[in-house]
C-alpha cells in the first residue's frame, strides 16, 4: 500500500510549513501599524511570519496590569505563538496617534517598559523587544 498523491502532498506541505519561522507582536489593533511591525520583524529577525496579538493600546493595558481577563487572553495567544509556531521573539508595540493609549511617545515608552515586566512574568523562553511606530506608519524604532 503506497501513499496517495494527496497524502504525500499534504505531508510535504506540513514539513514545509514547519520549516517556516515565526515571531510574535503584541500590537495595537490599529491597521496603520500592522505592516510596519510585520516588515520590521521580518527584516530584523529573519522570520517568515509574524503572529499578531492585537488590542487597542496593548502597552497601556499591560502596563496598568489591572484587567486580568484581557491580560490572560493576551498570554494565551502569545503562548500559541511560542509553543505551536516556535516564536523566539515577542515585540510589544506602541504607536503615534493611538486611540487606545492616547498618551505622548515618552509616556507610551514608559508603558512599554512596564508592559515588558508583565510579559516577562509569563515565563516564555523568548526575547522581548519594545517597538515604537511613528506617525508616518513606516518608521519603527526599537526602544
Amino acid at each position: 500500500m503506497g501513499s496517495s498523491p494527496t497524502s504525500s502532498a499534504f505531508l510535504k506541505n506540513k514539513i514545509m510549513e514547519n520549516s517556516k519561522t515565526f515571531a510574535c507582536a503584541i500590537n495595537c489593533m490599529d491597521g496603520r501599524v500592522q505592516d510596519a511591525v510585520k516588515d520590521y520583524m521580518k527584516n530584523n529577525y529573519s522570520v517568515d511570519y509574524v503572529d499578531m496579538v492585537t488590542e487597542p493600546g496593548p502597552n497601556k493595558i499591560l502596563a496598568e496590569n489591572s484587567d486580568s481577563v484581557i491580560i490572560e487572553n493576551i498570554k494565551k495567544r502569545v503562548e500559541v505563538s511560542v509553543h505551536h509556531h516556535g516564536s523566539k521573539v515577542v515585540a510589544i508595540v506602541g504607536h503615534f496617534g493611538c486611540a487606545g493609549n492616547p498618551a505622548e511617545k515618552e509616556e507610551q515608552v514608559q508603558h512599554l517598559k512596564k508592559a515588558e515586566e508583565v510579559v516577562k512574568s509569563f515565563n516564555f523562553p523568548v526575547e522581548i523587544i519594545l517597538l515604537w511606530v511613528d506617525g508616518d506608519w513606516k518608521t519603527v524604532e526599537k526602544v
